[in-house]
């Protein structure tokens, strides 16, 4: 049987108390930071130990998982006062699952390598849902041996994992499944509008549809939530404005011409303007609404 691990886990807000779910679920020993202190008592009902400090949650772990929002608050959670370097042991394994730049994360690796410890950048695919099956979709950067070292953690969350390469290749792999995800929503959204426009039942198209060229995850998890106007939270509009942020920056950088993705972005930002940022993705269909939304 694996040996379970003693985890730091720096992050708990939906993603990040999906992932400390799984892992009391499968035996590990999870220490739970977050700024605020709130959002650890679901965890600590489940078990996880409260951490005063992300600091303190490394020194009692031998491996560090983070789940936070922007490159900015990795860094702090990290490097900043109180933060992972201050109390992990020399060659703990950071796990950052968070989705970020590819640029800052192969500057996060290097200043952690100088801190005497490891870096691996885990972005993921499939959302909380996913994360309390163990069914997450992980695209790997670092080395091969810390990545063995990993896995003792990721198997348990993962159904599909893959080292794509040095430093900095999981988050741009990350950024390409991005693309595809939010071009395939805007997509399903138009679907939608007009399946109900012309007097079709859009909530058994995805049904009709199954195994067809057309189909996709986000066709079968989406377009009924969209039909029937839930927009229950699984993956929300601002951060997916975010991502797309980095695709243009790296875009910018390889000198790629992504005209659609441009577009998508700008559907994604009038919705933010709406006041939805907050929503779930499957509340772009209201972009099609128009004058009556």
């Amino acid at each position: 049987m694996p040996t379970k691990q003693k985890i730091a886990l720096v992050g708990c807000g939906v993603m990040g108390t999906a992932i400390g779910t799984r892992l009391l679920q499968t035996g590990h020993t999870v220490i739970a930071f977050d700024l605020d202190r709130g959002k650890v008592s679901q965890l600590e009902i489940l078990g996880a130990q409260p951490a005063s400090s992300a600091a303190d949650a490394a020194a009692k772990a031998n491996s560090v998982v983070l789940s936070l929002n922007s490159s900015r608050i990795v860094r702090e959670a990290v490097f900043g006062g109180g933060g992972v370097v201050h109390g992990a042991k020399i060659g703990t394994v950071v796990v950052d699952m968070s989705s970020i730049e590819p640029v800052a994360t192969r500057q996060l690796s290097a200043d952690a390598a100088e801190a005497g410890l490891k870096w691996l950048d885990c972005p993921l695919s499939g959302g909380a849902p996913k994360a309390l099956e163990g069914k997450l979709t992980v695209m790997v950067g670092g080395d091969p041996t810390d990545f063995a070292q990993a896995k003792l953690i990721l198997d348990d969350l993962c159904q599909n994992l893959t080292l794509m390469g040095p430093s900095g290749s999981g988050q741009t792999t990350k950024l390409i499944n991005q693309v595809l995800c939010a071009l395939n929503f805007v997509a399903v959204a138009e679907a939608t509008r007009l399946a109900v426009d012309a007097g079709v039942d859009a909530q058994r198209i995805p049904a009709a549809l199954s195994g067809g060229r057309a189909d996709s995850a986000i066709l079968q998890e989406y377009m009924g939530k969209m039909a029937r106007n839930d927009y229950s939270p699984t993956g929300r509009i601002d951060n997916m404005v975010k991502d797309l942020m980095a695709v243009q920056s790296l875009a910018g950088h390889t000198g790629t011409a992504m005209p659609m993705t441009s577009l998508c972005m700008e559907i994604h930002r009038l919705m933010m303007a709406a006041g939805l940022g907050a929503a779930d993705s499957a509340a772009l269909v209201r972009f099609y609404d128009g004058p009556r939304g």
